[in-house]
């Protein structure tokens, strides 16, 4: 099943997405995409409704998070051996984890701000992990219980911010409009085999990113059980589980995002993004 959540800001509705990939009107059925609505036996219970007795929303209309109220948005450091030594990152025997502020989540296809100095924004395509369950010391067995589903994001970077400004990742990944997520949350039954799924983004028409999940070295299992032995994860918590080699701090000279720029994204089974640059 894909969800999704649509219209204007302070006035989206929950969705489903058909067979022909139409959004249809969710909202007679289902409250807001958040807290408890996200529990895996409530999410199969929507899976029981015939979309086609559903309304069909309007071609074009805005996309938003798929994820009404997120409580926190947990990244993770490098977790692709190739990304971590192209853009000169150590790889540690456990994950590196930092908090990216919920302000920064944004729709799919919202435009990305470059803040004001900023000279140095960075893409980075993830799997995003959106949990449904309270997992506190969870089993790397019974933690795919916890989630919900999956959707696409992208973890942009302001990398004088993360690296010069103190060293405080969070300082570079948290300006507004710095997590594009969905379009769609996925359920796992969509995605049995997360490891087969391939991601990829382009900039400007050329493409940057492209590599598979079964690269990843920590794991989803494992990363969801790891996260919820120093935090407990609650429903509607995001984990971006790391991103592919090719991100721009990987070149020489570095390439970065500039108003204008155009960026797009998408995954196996997760839609894509489209985000234009703007300067603020």
């Amino acid at each position: 099943m894909r969800l999704v959540r649509f219209g204007d800001r302070g006035a989206e509705r929950p969705g489903m997405v058909d067979d022909a990939g139409r959004i249809r009107d969710l909202s007679q059925h289902a409250g807001a995409l958040e807290g408890a609505a996200l529990d895996p036996d409530r999410l199969s219970a929507l899976a029981a409704i015939d979309p086609a007795t559903l309304p069909l929303v309007a071609e074009g209309t805005r996309l938003c998070k798929p994820v009404e109220r997120i409580g926190k948005i947990v990244g993770v450091g490098p977790n692709y051996t190739d990304s971590a030594q192209l853009a000169g990152f150590r790889i540690n025997p456990e994950p590196t984890l930092f908090l990216k502020a919920t302000t920064s989540a944004c729709g799919p296809n919202d435009a990305i701000e470059i803040p004001k100095l900023a000279g140095r924004v960075d893409w980075g395509v993830e799997l995003a992990v959106v949990i449904g369950r309270v997992a506190k010391y969870a089993s790397v067995e019974d933690a795919q219980r916890a989630v919900a589903g999956y959707c696409l994001a992208n973890d942009v970077t302001e990398r004088n911010y993360q690296l010069q400004r103190g060293g405080q990742w969070t300082k570079g990944k948290s300006h507004d409009t710095f997590c594009p997520l969905g379009p769609w949350l996925v359920t796992p039954d969509e995605l049995p085999e997360p490891d087969r799924i391939e991601l990829w983004l382009d900039v400007n028409g050329e493409r940057q990113q492209v590599g598979s999940l079964g690269e990843m070295i920590f794991k989803i299992p494992y990363l969801v059980s790891y996260i919820s032995r120093f935090m407990r994860l609650e429903p509607g918590d995001v984990i971006l589980t790391g991103t592919l080699a090719g991100v721009g701090l990987s070149y020489d000279p570095p390439r970065f995002l500039k108003a204008g720029d155009r960026i797009r994204l998408g995954g196996t089974g997760l839609g894509e993004q489209e985000n234009a640059c703007v300067a603020i």
